[in-house]
């Protein structure tokens, strides 16, 4: 990148995750290759399987609740799953809105694979 880059998030271009009813996702940049920065946006009652990535990820709530693992986070929680650990089933209580980043490939879900 030669420069600064600036994304107007309310008129980004929002792609539903077909596999994910009830999901969307922006995705803001790739800071290694593979990786994402990613806006994800899901509905009250949407559910993310069980999954790893062969990677770090780090998410922030945004807004509403969601259920990760048995724990249930508000905006302004932070969490960070290493490489190769198993987490989810991600639950949204409430409508949810959060910012992940991972540093690489997206990994394997139980009903679904993604490289």
């Amino acid at each position: 990148m030669s420069g600064q880059a600036f994304i107007q998030t309310s008129s980004g271009q929002w792609l539903s995750m077909d596999q994910f009813p009830g999901t969307q996702f922006l995705s803001l940049a790739e800071p290694v290759p593979e990786g994402s920065i990613h806006l994800l946006k899901l509905k009250a009652g949407t559910t993310i399987p069980v999954h790893t990535h062969p990677c770090d990820e780090y998410v922030y709530v945004l807004s509403g609740i969601v259920e990760t693992g048995g724990v249930t986070c508000s905006q302004g929680t932070f969490w960070i799953t290493p490489a190769h650990t198993q987490q989810g089933t991600h639950k949204a209580i409430t409508d949810v809105e959060i910012i992940t980043i991972r540093l690489g490939k997206m990994g394997v879900f139980e009903s679904a694979s993604y490289v």
